[in-house]
């Protein structure tokens, strides 16, 4: 086991954010329910969490940049999105949850990928 220097933040989605995948043309699978998106929700490495508002506060500094990858999952156009991507919107529409202890379980070292977010709007 090995301890990792970073924490973890969940982003898990809300009603509203389901409600707007039902909205969307073609709607959604009825088998994707707002439980079913919370169990897989997104995870993200963070610098290791001292403090839960200093944690916080590094995610919502990036708020808008995670409101579009969070949509751009579900749907690429985003004329369809709404209209501003606020920080009261993104935290009426996600859950945070901010874990501060990551702990390595596996032997093999880990990769890293540069992520490439989607090029929208072309």
């Amino acid at each position: 086991m090995y301890e990792v220097n970073r924490s973890i933040a969940l982003i898990r989605p809300l009603a509203p954010f389901h409600a707007w995948l039902q909205s969307l043309p073609g709607g959604l699978d009825e088998e994707i329910s707002l439980a079913h998106l919370g169990q897989d929700c997104n995870a993200l490495l963070i610098p290791a969490a001292e403090d839960y508002a200093d944690a916080q506060a590094f995610v919502f500094e990036r708020y808008q940049q995670l409101f579009q990858a969070e949509l751009a999952d579900w749907c690429e156009d985003d004329a369809l999105w709404p209209e501003e991507l606020s920080l009261e919107l993104f935290q009426q529409w996600f859950s945070l949850e901010i874990h501060s202890i990551v702990t390595d379980l596996v032997d093999e070292a880990l990769e890293r990928e540069a992520f490439v977010p989607l090029e929208l709007g072309e």
